[in-house]
C-alpha cells in the first residue's frame, strides 16, 4: 500500500509538470475514457515472470496495472547492465554480457550466438572466454540499414594476471544469413557505444554498405580521444574525433526527409544516447551540437570530418522514419523533448519537470518510432523519498501532441543503485528499445534481483 500511495503521490506531482513551448498544459478540461480501456494483450502466451506495473493515464489521472514480462541477467545481461536493441523483424537483442542474446518471439524463446556453436564455416574463428569467466563481458549491438547486425563485445580482466583485454567484433551478415567474428588486438577500455555510418562507404580503409564506429565509454567520457572504425564489421582501426575547436571543412546538408526517404531501419538503428550521434539518411553520421560554437560535426561517406552550420538544441538526437528529428536535453531534474519536422529549422518542445519528486537523475534514455508515431522517455531518478525509481513515459501521436499520455512505474522503486566500478549495487546505464508492434523493452533495477532486470511490455493500445 505504501508503494501504491507513493506512486500516486509522484504521479500527482508530475501530472501538471510538462508544458508545451507555447504554455499549453496536459489537461484539456475534457473528460475522456482512459487510454488503457482500449489496451489489448498483444502476447497471450504465458511468460515465466509476468509482473504488473502501475500505469497512469496522464489525461484522465486514472490508474491501472499493466502487464510486463521480466527477464534477469541470464538473458544477455551481466551484474550491472543490459544493452537492449530491436530489429525491424521484431527481434529483441541484448548484449549486456559477453555474447549477443536474441529472441524472435517477444521473449518466449532465446538464442545465444556463441562462437564455435552456431554455423560459421566461412568466418573466422577464435577462442571464447575462459571457462568460469562468463558474465564479465559487455558489448553493444545495432541493426544496420541493410539488415546486417553490427556488434562488439569487450572481455576485461581475462588471463592469468587479470589484465588482458579481449575485444571481439561480431557481425550478422544478412545476405549470407550467418554470424562472423574476429578478435581485435587493440586494447579497448570499458563498455562500448556503437553506431552505423550510412553508406555506401568509399574510404582509405575500404568500401562497404556502411561503416561501424565503436567508442569506449572511458575514452568518450574522459578524453573524446576516438575509438575504432570498420567498413566490414569485423576489422576495426583506430580513429580520432574532430577537434571541437573547429577547422574542418564547412558543408551544407539537406536535413529534410520524408517517409519515402527512410526505410524501417531508422526506427531501430538509434544508438545509445551516449554515442551522441545518429546515422544520416543520405549518407554519413551526424554529431549534433559538437563543436565549441554549437555547430554539428558530420562524418561523410569517405569517413572524413566536416562542420555543419546547424544548431541542434542538444547533443542527444535521433531521426525516425517519419523524418522527424527528436532531441532531448536534461537540465537538472528537468527534461525537454525538442521536435522538428523541417530539418532542424524550427523546433517544438515539451518539458518534463520533476523537481518536486526527484533529488537527482541517475540514468535516462529515449527513443522514437515514426511508423507508430510513438516517443518514449525512460528515466531512473533518485526519489526524494530515498530509493531510485524507474519510469517510462509514452507519447502516442507525438506529431499532433507532444504531451505524454501515460506514465508507467517499472519495478518496485525500492532500491538505491549507482553506476561505476566499486559500487556494491550497480545500474550502469539506462537501456531502451521499441518493438515493431509498439511494445517497449526497458532495463530497470529493484530489490527483487541482485542484478539489473529488463521488462517487455505486453499490453498495448490497438494501433
Amino acid at each position: 500500500m505504501r508503494r501504491v500511495l507513493l506512486c500516486l503521490f509522484i504521479a500527482a506531482s508530475t501530472l501538471m509538470a510538462g508544458c508545451l513551448g507555447d504554455g499549453g498544459e496536459i489537461f484539456s478540461g475534457q473528460k475522456t475514457a482512459p487510454i488503457f480501456d482500449d489496451y489489448v494483450l498483444i502476447d497471450e502466451a504465458g511468460h515465466g515472470d509476468p509482473r504488473e506495473f502501475i500505469t497512469i493515464d496522464l489525461r484522465t489521472n486514472e490508474t491501472t496495472n499493466t502487464t510486463w514480462a521480466v527477464f534477469n541477467k541470464d538473458y544477455g545481461g551481466n551484474c550491472c547492465e543490459h544493452y537492449i536493441a530491436t530489429t525491424i523483424e521484431g527481434d529483441i537483442m541484448n548484449i549486456g554480457g559477453e555474447y549477443p542474446v536474441y529472441s524472435e518471439d517477444r521473449g518466449h524463446t532465446w538464442d545465444t550466438y556463441i562462437p564455435g556453436v552456431l554455423p560459421d564455416t566461412q568466418c573466422r574463428t577464435f577462442v571464447p572466454t575462459n571457462p568460469g569467466q562468463e558474465g564479465l563481458g559487455e558489448g553493444s549491438i545495432v541493426q544496420a540499414t541493410n539488415g546486417d547486425i553490427i556488434s562488439m563485445t569487450w572481455f576485461p580482466y581475462i588471463g592469468a594476471d587479470g589484465k588482458i583485454d579481449k575485444f571481439y567484433a561480431i557481425l550478422y551478415d544478412d545476405s549470407e544469413e550467418e554470424w562472423c567474428y574476429n578478435r581485435i588486438t587493440e586494447p579497448f577500455y570499458d563498455r562500448s557505444w556503437q553506431v552505423e555510418v550510412v553508406g555506401p562507404i568509399s574510404s582509405s580503409l575500404g568500401s562497404g554498405d556502411w561503416a561501424s564506429i565503436v567508442v569506449s565509454n572511458f575514452w568518450h567520457q574522459t578524453q573524446d580521444a576516438g575509438g575504432q572504425i570498420s567498413v566490414d564489421g569485423l576489422n576495426y582501426y583506430p580513429f580520432q574525433f574532430a577537434n571541437r575547436g573547429g577547422g574542418d571543412p564547412t558543408i551544407e546538408l539537406d536535413l529534410n526527409f520524408t517517409e519515402s526517404d527512410l526505410p524501417a531501419y531508422y526506427d531501430v538503428n538509434k544508438p545509445h544516447k551516449e554515442m551522441r550521434s545518429f546515422p544520416f539518411p543520405s549518407g554519413g553520421l551526424l554529431f549534433p551540437n559538437y563543436y565549441d560554437n554549437g555547430n554539428a560535426a558530420y562524418m561523410d561517406t569517405t569517413l572524413s570530418w566536416n562542420e555543419l552550420e546547424v544548431q541542434f538544441p542538444s547533443e542527444y538526437c535521433q531521426i525516425d522514419t517519419s523524418g522527424a528529428i527528436h532531441c532531448v536535453k536534461n537540465s537538472g531534474t528537468n527534461f525537454t523533448h525538442f521536435l522538428s519536422f523541417d530539418g532542424a529549422t524550427t523546433w517544438q518542445n515539451y518539458t518534463y519537470e520533476m523537481g518536486e519528486v526527484s533529488s537527482g537523475i541517475e540514468e535516462w534514455e529515449f527513443q522514437a518510432n515514426g511508423e507508430l508515431d510513438l516517443f518514449v522517455l525512460n528515466i531512473r531518478y533518485q526519489s526524494t523519498e530515498g530509493p531510485d525509481v524507474d519510469m517510462v513515459y509514452h507519447v502516442r501521436g507525438y506529431s499532433d501532441d507532444m504531451s505524454p499520455d501515460t506514465l508507467t512505474y517499472i519495478g518496485q522503486g525500492d532500491l538505491d543503485s549507482t553506476s561505476g566500478a566499486g559500487n556494491d549495487i550497480r545500474f550502469d546505464f539506462a537501456s531502451l528499445a521499441i518493438l515493431a508492434d509498439g511494445g517497449v523493452v526497458v532495463a530497470f533495477h529493484d530489490s527483487t534481483d541482485p542484478d539489473p532486470l529488463f521488462a517487455v511490455e505486453l499490453e498495448l493500445p490497438q494501433y
